[in-house]
C-alpha cells in the first residue's frame, strides 16, 4: 500500500512539474506557489537522495568498486551528487522551463555555489537555524519570483566524507543529517 501511495505522489509531482513547465499551474489554479515549489523540491530531493545513497554511497563507500570525483571524466569516476543536481538544473534551463533551481551553501566547495542575493543569504541562515524551508518573494531583473530555500542535508557517508576531506572545503566537521547547504527554487509570479 505504501508503495502505491508513493507512486501516486510521484505521478502527481511529475504532472505538477509538467503543468509548471508549461505555465499552466498558478495560484489561481488551486495550487499555491508554495505547493508547486514543495512538489518540485520533493521530486528533486528524492532523486538526489536515491542517487547519493543507492549509487554513490554503495559503489564508493560500501562496495569500493568506483569512486565519485569532481573530475569524473578524467578519473573515469561517478559524477558527484552536487554535479548531477547542477547538470539537471542546467538541462531544465536549456529546455526553457519557467522555473529555476540551484544548490548553494554557506560553505561551498565550489565558489560558484555561494549565495548571490540577499534572499539566498537570508534563506541559508534561516534553514541552518530552523531546518525548515524558507519562503519569500523577490524581484530579480524586473521579474517577481516566489523563492523557496530548502535545507540540503547530509544523507549518506559519501556527502560528509567528500566535503570534510575536500581541499577547498571551508569546513571539515560535517555530520550525518546536518544541513550542508540549501536548494533554491524560483517560480515566476
Amino acid at each position: 500500500m505504501e508503495k502505491r501511495i508513493k507512486h501516486a505522489l510521484r505521478l502527481s509531482a511529475a504532472a505538477l512539474g509538467v503543468a509548471c513547465l508549461s505555465g499552466a499551474a498558478s495560484a489561481a489554479d488551486g495550487w499555491s506557489y508554495k505547493d508547486i515549489a514543495d512538489a518540485l523540491h520533493s521530486v528533486m530531493e528524492s532523486d538526489r537522495t536515491v542517487y547519493t545513497r543507492l549509487i554513490v554511497n554503495r559503489l564508493q563507500n560500501q562496495e569500493k568498486v568506483i569512486k565519485a570525483s569532481e573530475h569524473w571524466k578524467d578519473d573515469k569516476a561517478l559524477v558527484l551528487p552536487a554535479q548531477m543536481f547542477r547538470y539537471g538544473a542546467e538541462m531544465v534551463a536549456e529546455k526553457g522551463a519557467k522555473f529555476s533551481y540551484s544548490l548553494i551553501s554557506e560553505w561551498p566547495v565550489n565558489k560558484q555555489n555561494a549565495a548571490k542575493t540577499e534572499v539566498e543569504s537570508a534563506g541559508l541562515k534561516a534553514i541552518a537555524e530552523t531546518k525548515a524551508p524558507y519562503y519569500t518573494e523577490e524581484t530579480l531583473g524586473g521579474q517577481k519570483y516566489f523563492t523557496a530555500v530548502y535545507p540540503d542535508k547530509a544523507v549518506a557517508k559519501a556527502c560528509i566524507s567528500c566535503h570534510n576531506a575536500h581541499k577547498d572545503s571551508p569546513r571539515d566537521d560535517f555530520k550525518m543529517g546536518e544541513v550542508m547547504g540549501g536548494v533554491v527554487l524560483r517560480l515566476p509570479m
